[in-house]
């Protein structure tokens, strides 16, 4: 069963980023509209939801792989913004636990310092100002 899907899926685009968001954002929807129930607007989410998980797998089914990739790549550069600002989040939580991060007064730079130093002064190295914090 695994070798006739991988035959099928020869030539055909796949599962991308947008493929996903599509997928994830119309299940969303679909589940709001079961909250608001036989409404007018519950009724157009629904769809809408729908809508948007078919188009997904419509892109993942596609053989027109240069279409998808330039939707995707579209799809990216809109969203690098927000990707790039969770990124740096995620980034800066798994530090936490070894290091502290803290910013600079004057220049707002962030400055990571490794913990269980004691109290230490800190010099920025961007500005030069220095200040002191418990590490």
């Amino acid at each position: 069963m695994k070798e006739k899907f991988i035959r099928f899926m020869q030539g055909r685009y796949g599962i991308d980023q947008l493929s996903k968001f599509l997928l994830a954002v119309g299940l969303i929807v679909v589940l709001i509209s079961v909250f608001l129930g036989n409404s007018v607007i519950g009724l157009i989410l629904y769809l809408l939801g729908w809508v948007g998980v078919i188009y997904s797998y419509v892109r993942a089914f596609s053989r027109n792989v240069s279409k998808r990739y330039s939707e995707n790549q579209r799809f990216l550069a809109k969203t690098y913004g927000i990707r790039s600002f969770f990124q740096k989040q995620k980034n800066i939580w798994s530090q936490r636990r070894v290091y502290h991060i803290y910013t600079c007064p004057t220049c707002k730079q962030k400055i990571r310092i490794p913990r269980g130093k004691g109290k230490i002064e800190v010099r920025c190295p961007k500005c030069g100002t220095t200040f002191i914090k418990k590490s």
